[in-house]
Order: C-alpha cells, then sequence, then structure tokens
C-alpha cells in the first residue's frame, strides 16, 4: 500500500531551479513558485459577498446542487477521495459485493498518482488503453474490453495527460455508459478542460462531464488559473456518491479556512481570470504547434488543437535520455516513462511566451546535438 510516486520525487524541486521550465503544466506565466500569503493574480481584487460559500460558487459554475460539490485541498486529493469512494462504496467494507479485490480501470498513458491511488488503498489497478496511433482517443469499446465484474471505477483525463487530446461530452457519456455495464463509474479529471483557445458554454469555458449518469469529476483552480499555492480543488458527483467521499476526506486534512476565502476570491472574479489563462493558452499553444512543425526532423508527435502541452516524440533518443541532456543544459521536459511511454517526453508551456520561446530554443538544441 502507499506505493512511491516516482514522478512527483522525480519532479520536486525542479521548477524552481529549471532555467527553462517546460515541465510545469499550470498556467502561472510570470509568477514564481514561492508561495505568497494572497498570490499576486488574487491581489486587490474584491471578495464576494456575505453569504456565499466555495461550494455555491462551485455549484453555480457547473449547474450543480451544493450537496453535490466536495471541497478538497487541491484535485490529486480530490482523485484520491474518489477513487476510495467508488472502490469502497458502503464504509466498513474491504471489497467489493461480488467478493473480489474491487479495481480500477486506468487510461494508459497515465498520470502516474492515478494508476497509483487504487493500490495505495488496497485495491488492484488495471489498464485501458489510450494509444499513440489512435490519437490517444478515449474508446468505449477498449473500456467494456477491459472492464471486469471487480471494475468499479474507469478513470480518465480530459484533456488527456500527457497528450492533450480533449474529448467531447458525447465520447465522455458513451464511455460512462460502458463502465455503467460492469456497475462502475466513470471518474474524469477535468483540470485541464478548461485549456481552450475560444471558451465553451461548460464550466471555465470547457467541456464537463457533469450531468453524465454514474460520472464523478475532478477539478482545481491550479492548472488553468495558475494558483497552485491556493490549495483549492473540488469533487462534483450524485449526492450519494458525494456524501460517501465526504467520510473519506474525514481521514485527510481538508482545505484550510485561508484557502478556502483565496477560491472563493478567484471564483468571484473568474471572468478576468480566465480571460488571462486563455490568452496564454492560446499564445502557447501556437508556439508549441510551430516548434513542432518547425523542427519535425527531430520530433514527432501530434500537438493538439488548443493544447500548450504535448507528449513528444524525439526521433534521435529515447525520454530519459532526451531529458537528461536537456536538464544538463537547465531545460526541464519530463521523461515518458512516468507516463507509460519511455520513448517520449512531455513538453508543457506554463510559462510566458517570451520565457517558453527562449525555453524551445534551448530545447532544439538540445535535440539538434544529439543526447
Amino acid at each position: 500500500m502507499f506505493p512511491r510516486l516516482e514522478y512527483i520525487d522525480w519532479l520536486s524541486g525542479r521548477p524552481e531551479v529549471a532555467l527553462y521550465d517546460l515541465g510545469s503544466s499550470a498556467l502561472r506565466g510570470d509568477r514564481d513558485r514561492q508561495p505568497a500569503v494572497v498570490p499576486e493574480p488574487l491581489a486587490g481584487l474584491s471578495d464576494p459577498p456575505a453569504g456565499a460559500t466555495l461550494e455555491t460558487q462551485i455549484a453555480g459554475e457547473y449547474g450543480v446542487h451544493p450537496e453535490q460539490v466536495l471541497v478538497t485541498p487541491g484535485a490529486s486529493t480530490a482523485n484520491f477521495v474518489a477513487t476510495a469512494a467508488a472502490l469502497y462504496p458502503t464504509a466498513g467494507t474491504d471489497e467489493n459485493g461480488d467478493g473480489g479485490t474491487p479495481t480500477a480501470l486506468v487510461e494508459k498513458p497515465g498520470y502516474e498518482p492515478l494508476v497509483a491511488a487504487p493500490r495505495a488503498v488496497g485495491g488492484q489497478t488495471n489498464r485501458v488503453l489510450r494509444p499513440a496511433d489512435d490519437d490517444y482517443r478515449i474508446s468505449p469499446a477498449r473500456i467494456a474490453a477491459a472492464a471486469t465484474e471487480d471494475t468499479q471505477v474507469v478513470t480518465v483525463t480530459n484533456r488527456h495527460n500527457p497528450s492533450g487530446r480533449l474529448a467531447d461530452v458525447d465520447a465522455l457519456a458513451d464511455a460512462a455508459a460502458r463502465a455503467r455495464e460492469v456497475g462502475a463509474r466513470l471518474l474524469v479529471d477535468e483540470v485541464y478542460a478548461p485549456f481552450t483557445e475560444t471558451a465553451g458554454d461548460g464550466p471555465f469555458g470547457g467541456p464537463t462531464a457533469v450531468g453524465i449518469d454514474s460520472a464523478v469529476v475532478t477539478g482545481s483552480l491550479t492548472k488553468f488559473f495558475g494558483l497552485h499555492d491556493s490549495g483549492v480543488g473540488w469533487l462534483i458527483a450524485d449526492a450519494e456518491f458525494v456524501d460517501r467521499a465526504r467520510s473519506v476526506l474525514r481521514h485527510i486534512p481538508g482545505p484550510a479556512a485561508s484557502n478556502r476565502a483565496l477560491g472563493m476570491r478567484a471564483l468571484h472574479n473568474r471572468d478576468a481570470l480566465a480571460d488571462r489563462a486563455r490568452s496564454l493558452v492560446a499564445e502557447n499553444h501556437g508556439l508549441l504547434a510551430s516548434f513542432r512543425d518547425a523542427h519535425d526532423d527531430l520530433v514527432a508527435g501530434t500537438v493538439h488543437e488548443g493544447a500548450p502541452y504535448a507528449f513528444l516524440d524525439p526521433r534521435e533518443a529515447d525520454g530519459d535520455a532526451v531529458a537528461a541532456a536537456a536538464w544538463s543544459e537547465g531545460v526541464l521536459v519530463v521523461p515518458g516513462r512516468f507516463f507509460d511511454d519511455p520513448g517520449r517526453i512531455r513538453v508543457s508551456l506554463g510559462r510566458t511566451p517570451d520565457h517558453a520561446v527562449a525555453a524551445l530554443d534551448a530545447l532544439a538544441g538540445v535535440l539538434a546535438d544529439g543526447p
């Protein structure tokens, strides 16, 4: 139980000292990573009127009742709590209703904490493929083929982490329907869903699985709003599931009152903050797409529409070799082995466009020199 999170261990401390940060996916722009009592983007902004709560603000954004919202200290905690609640839907049990080991079906390639969470609470993790040769699509047919009677939850990310592929609501609904066939829930981590160049009708301008039968959605203020020091995330589902998730959260420290206050201020000013974030998404996506096109001889892979990050395939070396050579030049990129594909690297543009240009130039030099 509680396996080491090798990716988190590896990443810890690197963004703070990197000369060129192509590893951090949060849209922090020109902010450094030092925590502030009041994060710079929130300084001087107004607070919501008396009587507002973080739950009612989040519920209003998603169009649900406040009892369907559970506030957590970040999306990672929300995902962990959701996984535990889905694997053990009844308090005091350590197995599923059929006596087998409760199992999560987690996308591959995928984000390591999502893969490890079921094992951390005594469950089992199986995988469902989102292969590169299918453009990292969510496939309901693959979910149906991989699910078993012990599957309690199917876990995906949208946008996909690490590829940046964005699934629409119909694809998520089809995936949830296949999960329901074996009595499982669909857990969708939507921290990257608002990463779009133009705002849609969904929460924060992105698509959502909220409202799909048996779906559980998680989100936070960290990635899109760049508020890594806010410590605010959430889980949204039907009220019964949220009640079970709340009982799990009792075992984990929740968000501090000061973090809740910062979260309320951020959501009260969400339009201005979203405009800033979406401008950064659009400009950095363009830079990343242009980099990929200009260096086709050095790197393969798709920069998905609107995404400021991608899972790229260096042509002359594997991901570890490129990441190590890049780090020796002060460039932070993430080796693909942390996302189930050692041949690739994840390249993320979350800083200012000026920083991104310099960082991509440095990465191009590393690739050209042949790690």
